[in-house]
């Protein structure tokens, strides 16, 4: 009798083994499927993610951000001119960054060494320097940048070149090109797409007065 016990027992045991290792193999095989959907997931995922922006996406981009720099770096401050309102001076949105109107004659220029003095609309600045005037920065073929390649207007931001030439004049003052140099290439690129995208405006920006010659200008005014 007892050796029936033993194998009723054993049998019991044995069958509780089985059912033990049927239900871990079960988990394992449930824990491979999860995985392996998990990681296909994520490979999809990726492969959503990885999908190629067009270029005309990415041209548009770089023109959103290009604006931003330009609104949020002063350059309207000194390449659009102003109309005056009853608070001061405000952008004339009809002439953005087109530069220091060819139109707007030179006021007299008191000769005073110990200022610097702007224009009422701040296109025109006078100093040591002599007299400067803001540049037209709009695409126009002929008086703006519409001819301009990205390298020339990298020259101009990095080394301080007119018209991004190498062998040109300095950039005169008050233009701190030496604060925008300090910008990232991406920065640079962007606001370029931008500059090139904005509406062109002729405009034949005066050439600079030399410091001898402000007297002249200012007895003839």
């Amino acid at each position: 009798m007892k050796m029936l016990d033993n194998f009723r027992s054993n049998n019991v045991n044995a069958k509780n083994k089985r059912i033990k290792a049927l239900h871990s193999g079960i988990l394992q095989i449930a824990n491979f499927v999860a995985l392996a959907a998990a990681m296909c997931a994520c490979s999809q995922s990726a492969n959503v993610s990885e999908k190629p922006v067009s270029p005309d996406v990415m041209k548009r981009e770089a023109i959103l951000r290009g604006e931003y720099l330009v609104n949020t770096s002063a350059c309207h401050d000194c390449h659009t001119p102003k109309v005056m309102t009853p608070q001061g001076p405000a952008l004339d949105t009809t002439r953005l960054l087109s530069g220091h109107p060819a139109s707007e004659g030179i006021a007299s220029i008191p000769m005073q060494q110990d200022w610097i003095l702007f224009s009422q609309g701040l296109t025109a600045a006078v100093g040591p320097w002599g007299v400067s005037f803001s540049a037209n920065l709009t695409p126009d073929d002929a008086t703006g940048t519409g001819r301009w390649t990205y390298e020339q207007f990298e020259t101009a931001i990095r080394k301080g070149k007119s018209k991004g030439l190498e062998r040109a004049r300095d950039l005169l003052p008050p233009m701190p090109w030496q604060m925008y140099q300090q910008m990232t290439d991406q920065d640079l690129k962007d606001i370029f797409a931008y500059l090139q995208s904005i509406r062109p405006v002729a405009n034949a920006v005066p050439a600079p007065i030399a410091p001898q010659d402000i007297v002249a200008v200012s007895l003839k005014n």
